[in-house]
């Protein structure tokens, strides 16, 4: 075993699918820092050429691809134009998703179907496109992003927290039906992180304040530091890591709800 060596992606073809900004472009940049040649798709065809190009800019191999994950076809067609570019599929990072803040009693069906069409459905199917692609080939990793909502929930975020959750049972499901075939999937957890999901909250200085002391670190998390947790489960360092939910919340789950009475 050359531990060095454990955390490298060498040649390795990774996908991320939302990677034009937040989680997804700092997943990107990371993944083509290890040495993979990273495929960053996204609707917003410009942003991921940006990341593309700043992969390249620091040295790795990159290219943009268009994804639409509410479109039935687009998923499993980016899947099929990465395996004939490149010959195969080892790592698929899937990070698409919307939220719309509002009590239950005030969502709309609209609301409700536009939410789940992107976080549960459209994550679906990158999901089942790229377990198609990697369950011939014996190899794969698949990384998913969940939430702490998956676990703990606050007024407003009741469908998100639904869709996140729904994610992490598919992660478990997948990883078990695939993992006679040598595929890992698993599910990443977040806590609050500063990406244009979360912008909404900034313009709220009480708000963001209050978040941040959520935590046990007492901080939002940068997108960077969720990337590192996504190169660890792409990577051989993460090799007997499957049907996992790996917490990047700065604590927020072991302490939350706490009160620090004056000891």
């Amino acid at each position: 075993m050359d531990y060095r060596q454990l955390f490298r992606l060498d040649d390795r073809v990774a996908l991320v699918a939302g990677g034009a900004s937040g989680i997804g472009a700092a997943a990107a940049r990371a993944l083509g820092a290890h040495g993979a040649r990273v495929v960053v798709a996204d609707l917003n065809l410009d942003g991921a050429r940006a990341v593309a190009a700043a992969i390249q800019q620091d040295g790795g191999r990159a290219e943009a691809k268009p994804v639409d994950v509410t479109d039935p076809a687009s998923a499993a067609d980016v899947v099929d134009r990465v395996v004939a570019r490149w010959g195969a599929l080892d790592v698929a990072v899937v990070t698409p998703g919307i939220n719309v803040r509002k009590p239950l009693l005030r969502y709309t069906d609209e609301e409700f179907d536009r939410v789940v069409l992107v976080n549960l459905k459209g994550n679906f199917r990158v999901m089942r496109a790229a377990g198609a692609a990697m369950a011939p080939r014996g190899r794969g990793s698949i990384i998913v992003l969940s939430s702490i909502r998956a676990l703990v929930v606050e007024p407003g975020q009741g469908v998100y927290a639904a869709t996140k959750a729904g994610l992490l049972q598919l992660v478990r499901a997948l990883a078990a039906e695939l993992g006679p075939q040598g595929v890992r999937v698993n599910a990443v957890a977040p806590g609050v992180v500063e990406t244009p999901l979360t912008q909404p909250i900034k313009a709220h200085p009480e708000w963001y304040r209050a978040y941040a002391t959520k935590p046990a670190l007492g901080r939002w998390a940068s997108p960077d530091e969720i990337a590192g947790p996504i190169v660890f489960l792409a990577s051989d360092a993460a090799s007997y890591v499957t049907g996992s939910l790996l917490l990047v919340d700065g604590g927020w789950t072991a302490v939350d709800g706490r009160f620090s009475p004056p000891l």
